[in-house]
């Protein structure tokens, strides 16, 4: 019986041995793995610091620093690269020789950027200024600035991007721009003339024409020993004649109205606005005086071709009862005002590619150097407003003698 209790005290014993070691060497490993953790947070929060000095000197737009003296004491390898100078002879120098001032009493960095004015680019914050290159070439930049407080004193950042190459793109598209607008211009003088030499042919040989052939068959319907038929046939050929006068009277006036050229712009469009009365059934009104609307050939037919467009894209799209034309001068400008009653235009039917007639407007709007906006901000209906100057294009009329 006694070694039977031996071995009882002897197993507890071995127990808490075990139980003892094991918690020694967690307790050790876990001390072990604290250590190396806070020994891995040390060089990544290093790491963090170089990376944020490794990617101001690696990015592409040009970064300055600028002392509130206009100073510079950082730049980067881009904003170096871009004044085609070094970082050395950047840092130390002013922010005068390599941006121009907008003023020659410029002393801050924000003198530079003056608030207000230069703004430009795709945010709100960035500005247009003038590079100096080191060997004193111009170029257009666009930049922002910021500051911050350091050590009591303002600290200023600043970012910059040559925009060169886009100026270039933006000078060759104005250029194509004013060169297709001049090409149109022409384009529309060429259709003028011809118009004109149409007409005056249609009017002088035909219409002079259509007349002998009218005295001829008077003169054969005077005729004593006609039978009644031979009589009924005179008659249905001269109705024919005259419905060929009158399309033919029509035509040569789409093409060129004599009034434009015998009376001038106030009697064309009094012929205009009986012609589309009577047409379309829709009642117009013309608001103008003959004395103000005395101009010279080139802007009386382009303000007569404008409002015949607007009353044709009318009779055709608006569904509208009646119309109001007012011209009337303000200074030196001639404006312009047509509106209907009818149902509106929108914003996309204004823009679509098809709007011939509208972009045939805005082209001799423009040609004459002047403004058109179109839209249905009152309703019922749609307002064209014009204005034209027309200080250049004025007849004055001669002393009678």
């Amino acid at each position: 019986m006694i070694p039977q209790r031996r071995q009882r005290r002897r197993i507890p014993g071995t127990a808490v041995l075990v139980v003892s070691f094991l918690g020694g060497y967690c307790a050790g490993e876990a001390t072990a793995a604290l250590r190396r953790a806070r020994a891995a947070r040390r060089p990544a929060k290093e790491g963090r610091r170089i990376d944020g000095r490794h990617i101001v000197h690696s990015a592409s737009d040009a970064i300055l620093s600028i002392d509130n003296g206009a100073v510079i004491v950082f730049a980067n390898p881009a904003a170096a690269h871009m004044f085609a100078t070094s970082v050395g002879a950047m840092q130390g120098s002013t922010l005068a020789r390599f941006i121009q001032a907008s003023g020659s009493d410029a002393r801050s960095p924000l003198d530079y950027f003056p608030a207000g004015g230069g703004r430009a680019g795709r945010r709100a914050t960035d500005y247009a200024v003038t590079g100096i290159r080191a060997n004193g070439q111009l170029f257009p930049i666009e930049g922002s600035i910021s500051s911050v407080e350091h050590e009591g004193r303002p600290v200023y950042t600043v970012i910059l991007r040559d925009v060169s190459e886009r100026h270039l793109v933006q000078q060759k598209l104005t250029r194509s721009h004013d060169q297709l607008r001049q090409l149109s211009s022409a384009l529309q003088t060429i259709r003028e003339e011809e118009r004109t030499h149409i007409a005056r042919e249609l009017h002088d040989d035909l219409g002079q024409l259509l007349a002998s052939l009218r005295m001829d068959l008077t003169l054969v319907r005077g005729h004593k020993h006609l039978s009644s038929a031979s009589t009924q046939l005179l008659e249905g050929m001269e109705n024919n004649l005259l419905t060929a006068i009158a399309s033919l009277r029509r035509i040569a006036t789409n093409l060129r109205p004599r009034a434009l050229d015998e009376g001038g712009l106030y009697f064309a469009l009094q012929g205009l606005r009986d012609e589309f009365v009577e047409r379309h059934g829709i009642a117009c009104a013309l608001l103008a005086d003959e004395a103000e609307l005395r101009l010279d050939d080139g802007a009386s037919t382009a303000v007569f071709r404008i409002v015949q467009e607007a009353l044709t894209n009318i009779a055709r799209h608006a569904e509208a009862s009646s119309v109001v034309l007012t011209l009337d001068r303000s200074n030196h400008d001639l404006l312009v005002t047509i509106r209907d009653n009818g149902r509106g235009i929108s914003a996309e039917d204004m823009e679509k590619v098809e709007s011939l007639g509208l972009i045939g407007m805005r082209e001799r709007v423009w040609a004459l150097q002047g403004e058109i906006t179109i839209g249905a901000d009152e309703a019922p209906g749609t307002r064209i407003d014009i204005s034209i100057p027309i200080a250049a294009h004025s007849r004055v009329e001669g002393p009678a003698s």
